[in-house]
């Protein structure tokens, strides 16, 4: 089981997304927690590593936990994806291995891996997604 965290993150009805060098599908932001990190420590590193912005503690809330097969891992590997959403500042922008940042609406969700389109499908019923 492959553990990972994600920022939610929506505007103007469309989710934040991101394409890592090197990559053909879409993620929605975060990443892996390091040894002794919790869900929110891990969490703000990722974005902070990934976008170059800090999310807000104080205001990081669970929205769910997903879980899928891992893309291009082999089948039977399944990503379990805890996710939150949260406010930050500064200005979300690509940087370590981030080489594209986007909004993405429901349509574009077979650009995503299996996991994020789950997320896709319930930002849909929650009509939180166009």
């Amino acid at each position: 089981m492959i553990d990972k965290l994600a920022w939610i993150h929506l505007e103007n009805m469309r989710l934040l997304s991101t394409r890592s060098k090197g990559k053909d599908i879409y993620y929605i932001p975060g990443g892996k927690r390091e040894l002794g990190e919790t869900d929110h420590e891990a969490l703000i590193r990722e974005i902070r590593e990934e976008l170059e912005v800090e999310l807000l503690p104080e205001t990081i809330a669970f929205f769910g936990q997903f879980e899928a097969q891992a893309h291009g891992k082999p089948d039977g590997m399944p990503v379990r994806m805890r996710c939150y959403t949260a406010a930050f500042s500064g200005t979300i922008c690509a940087a370590a291995e981030i080489e594209e940042v986007l909004w993405l609406q429901y349509a574009d969700r077979e650009k995503s891996s299996p996991v994020d389109r789950l997320i896709f499908d319930v930002l849909k019923e929650q009509n939180l997604l166009t």
